[in-house]
């Protein structure tokens, strides 16, 4: 019998388990659409390769497994992803009672090199914020976007899947569905608030312009110019334009602006717990990274600024 992942050579296993692991994943631990298709695809890619039922896998095909995908020169955030898919599954085959062992609890995964986001400076900011062409209602919009972006540290998925119903503009907040379909309550500057506001009030939203159309979808904040829900890769898309635009330097992305308030929120006093709170970290050691990044930043301002430090400096 031919399997719903489409290989004939997987017919000797039974993937049952697999629809109900992922149904786990979708339903209980309210994992997000895009995790639980990288869960399936891990998944069916390991069995693809290695040809074996689940009560055959062990330890050393793992690790044979692991070899192949290192020699076909896959990074190791994939290696990590993939290796974590499959543990996530033998786990839940154990818990279930269909495995007596898991093969995973012997395997330790390839160590990720922590890399210390990326930051930008007040300035850089104020003037990547000003590329938008805010006479237009796109630009107007776009505006909207990097505002919120800097006001409340907001993920792109969480931006794009705003609803009217999410902004509270006497009380300033907005209601986000983070990973994990986890809500939070964000708080938004005034400045933010009031881009926010005259954008979902904008005239032009309710009529046909030279280079957008009216409002189709009245659930979404953010609309494209076919007045439909805005879209990731629209963002993402819009965003590396105004990059350019700017000619600021390096990988900078939407998440960098992200990366830049929780520095900035840290520098200017704010406790660690708080920040993870705002931008939606189930771990508080996520959210240290930026403790490196901070102090990363004073000590070059402190090298600028130090008399004896710039003489010292100098003279190298």
């Amino acid at each position: 019998m031919k399997t719903e992942f489409g290989d004939p050579g997987l017919k000797e296993v039974d993937f049952g388990p697999v629809h109900s692991f992922l149904q786990e994943m979708s339903l209980v631990k309210n994992a997000s659409e895009h995790t639980v298709r990288n869960y399936k695809l891990d998944i069916e890619h390991f069995f693809h390769q290695m040809k074996l039922s689940f009560h055959e896998v062990d330890k050393y095909g793992i690790r044979s497994y692991l070899l192949q995908l290192s020699q076909r020169g896959l990074s190791k955030r994939t290696l990590v992803r993939r290796l974590s898919s499959l543990r996530s599954f033998f786990k839940f085959l154990c818990k279930r009672g269909l495995l007596e062992k898991n093969p995973l609890e012997e395997i330790a995964g390839p160590k990720l090199d922590k890399k210390i986001p990326c930051s930008l400076t007040y300035r850089e900011i104020e003037h990547l914020l000003s590329q938008p062409e805010t006479q237009t209602f796109l630009g107007f919009r776009d505006r909207c976007i990097l505002e919120l972006f800097y006001s409340s540290a907001l993920r792109i998925s969480e931006l794009v899947s705003l609803n009217r119903e999410d902004f509270d503009p006497q009380h300033l907040h907005l209601r986000v569905r983070g990973k994990g379909k986890k809500e939070r309550l964000l708080p938004v500057t005034k400045t933010a608030g009031k881009w926010l506001t005259d954008y979902l009030d904008h005239p032009e939203r309710q009529s046909d312009g030279e280079r957008h159309c009216s409002e189709v979808d009245r659930k979404a904040i953010f609309l494209n110019r076919w007045g439909r829900r805005l879209t990731v890769r629209s963002v993402d898309r819009t965003f590396k334009a105004y990059l350019l635009k700017s000619g600021l330097a390096g990988t900078i992305t939407p998440h960098t602006i992200r990366h830049t308030l929780a520095t900035h929120w840290l520098e200017k006093g704010m406790d660690l717990k708080t920040i993870q709170t705002l931008l939606g970290h189930s771990s508080l050691a996520t959210t240290t990274i930026y403790t490196q990044v901070s102090m990363r930043l004073k000590r070059e301002v402190y090298v600028r600024s130090h008399p004896r430090e710039r003489k010292i400096s100098g003279k190298r």
